[in-house]
């Protein structure tokens, strides 16, 4: 039998590693090596405390030939938080979050996005994150960030004004607009190539409750729906964010389009021409602390979301056409969220992140049942795809595969180009490969 790497490792941990390590047979090892998206099996999983813990952990790893995960809230589809035979760094206790003055705020990378929204609110601030209380800040940060109040303050790596950095070679650096600022380009939407980042620096926004809430409409004119909604939030104040979600029957529930509104502003009547849509069946809309409108993805019982998303540059005749016909089969899933405003107007290559000129990301996910055959996920991929093809790019959020035309999707060849100066500069070796990589 081929030696594993772990086969390798010290019973003791040197310093203050055996304290903050979990290996194979640990109580706790079990709950250590499971996530969102699943279990793996790794050879040891490190809970540093300190950017000096996470240095000595990476060198730790590195120094014993083990591949890297690096994990904050472990949502991804893709379970790249998590690595067999190899050392996984849980960055669960670097989680604080503190006010530093003038709305600036610094929150640990292994925060949740639920723990730094209440915090904050303390405060009385937020910061435009995603959806999700349990999704972490480091690994939905990196990403970009699309959330309930994009349209306003953007996506929340707009927000970020300084990380601080444990580098491939294991060294603690700051990144900013003046401190290494390839490093600080790459980390805003560059999906967690570069370093694992201990804590950001974001400046947070005086607001403490928003309008949310969804408006049901019925799902018997698909077409009509989404062509008004997107004409709608063409002319919609940048305050007001939404998502048109398009929901099968479920049981004995008829079908229903869900639109879903968030509105950070100040004038109530900004959601009129959206109740005029159509004839509403429910509008529960109020005024909510904003920490509460994050809440938890909820799959039934004995069935498998298989889908992905796509941003498009407009919601036209053939996307709208494809969408109908995907959903008219059943079964599925389909949303589109609002883009434009604060999240159009940041110039394509100020950061990693390079879809501004999106109007809108479509998800789209078929519920399958558990243990479905492969030829029933490929059924409902090659159905996805016939949506994907109207779109340009993709979000690294949502990606359910990572196959060079997924990259490809993530990122315009010549961010990509710059991605891979700044890995080589930052992580020739490669290290950091547990993600949507980009060759050094």
């Amino acid at each position: 039998m081929q030696a594993r790497p772990t086969d390798t490792l010290p019973a003791i941990l040197p310093g203050t590693l055996a304290e903050v390590a979990v290996r194979p047979g640990d109580a706790d090892y079990d709950a250590a090596r499971t996530t969102f998206a699943g279990t793996g099996s790794p050879g040891v999983v490190l809970r540093p405390r300190t950017a000096a813990e996470v240095a000595d952990a990476l060198r730790f790893a590195t120094d014993h030939g083990l591949p890297v995960a690096v994990r904050g809230g472990g949502h991804h589809a893709l379970n790249f938080a998590n690595v067999d035979d190899g050392a996984v760094l849980d960055l669960v206790h670097l989680d604080a979050v503190e006010h530093l003055g003038d709305g600036r705020v610094r929150v640990g990378a292994g925060a949740t996005w639920g723990h730094a929204a209440d915090a904050l609110a303390v405060h009385g601030l937020a910061v435009t994150s995603g959806d999700t209380r349990s999704v972490g800040v480091g690994g939905l940060t990196q990403a970009g960030g699309i959330g309930w109040m994009l349209r306003r303050f953007g996506l929340t790596i707009d927000s970020v004004l300084a990380a601080e950095v444990v580098t491939a070679a294991g060294d603690v650096v700051q990144a900013s607009a003046t401190e290494h600022p390839d490093l600080f380009w790459g980390l805003r939407g560059g999906a967690g190539n570069f370093g694992v980042v201990t804590a950001f620096e974001l400046q947070a926004q005086p607001v403490t409750t928003i309008r949310f809430g969804t408006i049901r409409f019925p799902a018997d004119d698909v077409p009509r729906l989404v062509h008004a909604w997107a004409a709608a939030m063409r002319s919609a104040p940048d305050a007001l964010t939404t998502v048109l979600t398009l929901m099968p029957a479920f049981g004995p529930g008829p079908a229903v389009a869900m639109l879903t509104v968030a509105d950070c502003g100040d004038d109530p009547t900004a959601l009129d021409e959206l109740r005029a849509l159509g004839t509403p069946l429910a509008d529960d809309v109020t005024e909510r602390p904003y920490a509460s409108v994050l809440e938890e993805p909820r799959v039934p019982q004995g069935i498998v979301p298989v889908g992905s998303g796509t941003f498009v540059r407009q919601v036209d005749d053939g996307l709208v056409s494809a969408i109908a016909d995907a959903y008219a089969r059943g079964g599925r899933v389909v949303g589109l969220r609002s883009l434009g405003g604060a999240f159009g107007r940041v110039p394509a290559d100020a950061t990693a992140f390079a879809h501004r000129d999106a109007e809108a990301l479509v998800v789209s996910a078929a519920f399958l049942p558990v243990g479905a055959t492969a030829d029933q996920v490929a059924g409902a991929q090659a159905v996805w795809r016939t949506i994907a093809d109207q779109g340009s790019g993709a979000y690294a959020g949502f990606l359910g595969t990572a196959s060079e035309t997924d990259l490809a999707a993530l990122w315009p060849e010549p961010t990509r180009r710059r991605l891979a100066e700044v890995k080589r500069a930052w992580d020739p070796e490669n290290v950091f490969r547990r993600n949507f990589n980009v060759a050094p």
